[in-house]
């Protein structure tokens, strides 16, 4: 007999609730926020590796806006896996399964002054932003309004933050 990983296991539980939603719906939509959560969770610490390890002239702003930018991401963490849970899913955050489940490619290492790590945040949160727009129409068609609405707020801000990092890129060259 071949045990069932502990990770698809829990992924099968569900838990009883008067949602109106039937289980099936609940069941794809926990998928869809599961995948979310392992690339929340990525990105969190990716950011945190740019702001433990910039160097340079800009260091203070970008280390400062790194951090605001991983505080950010803690919040929608915490915010996709209680919706999972309210769906009766089990939210699967730990470090393992996000690096296994992630959408986003590795942090590269050798990144070392500001804009080398605003380059790889800013290629991270376009990725990320994709997921969550093709979640909302997902979770939309799926019939769960509230979820796609959780999926919009955080569209809203991620292309804002994605906005500020591509604004420490653009060179005065590019502006005349």
């Amino acid at each position: 007999m071949v045990a069932t990983p502990v990770k698809t296991q829990a992924k099968r539980r569900f838990y009883p609730t008067r949602i109106d939603m039937a289980a099936n719906v609940r069941s794809q939509v926990c998928e869809v926020l599961n995948q979310t959560l392992a690339a929340t969770l990525d990105l969190k610490t990716q950011t945190k590796q740019a702001h433990w390890n910039v160097k340079g002239m800009d260091f203070f702003q970008l280390h400062e806006l790194f951090d605001e930018l991983a505080g950010e991401l803690e919040g929608y963490v915490d915010m996709v896996a209680e919706r999972v849970t309210a769906l009766g899913g089990t939210a699967m955050g730990t470090a393992r399964i996000a690096a296994s489940e992630s959408i986003l490619p590795e942090y590269p290492f050798d990144a070392i002054d500001g804009a080398e790590h605003v380059t790889a945040l800013a290629e991270r949160f376009a990725a990320y932003g994709k997921h969550v727009r093709e979640a909302i129409a997902t979770t939309d068609d799926l019939g769960d309004a509230d979820t796609a609405d959780l999926y919009t707020e955080i569209s809203r801000t991620i292309d804002m933050r994605l906005w500020f990092l591509e604004a420490h890129l653009v060179k005065k060259s590019e502006l005349d």
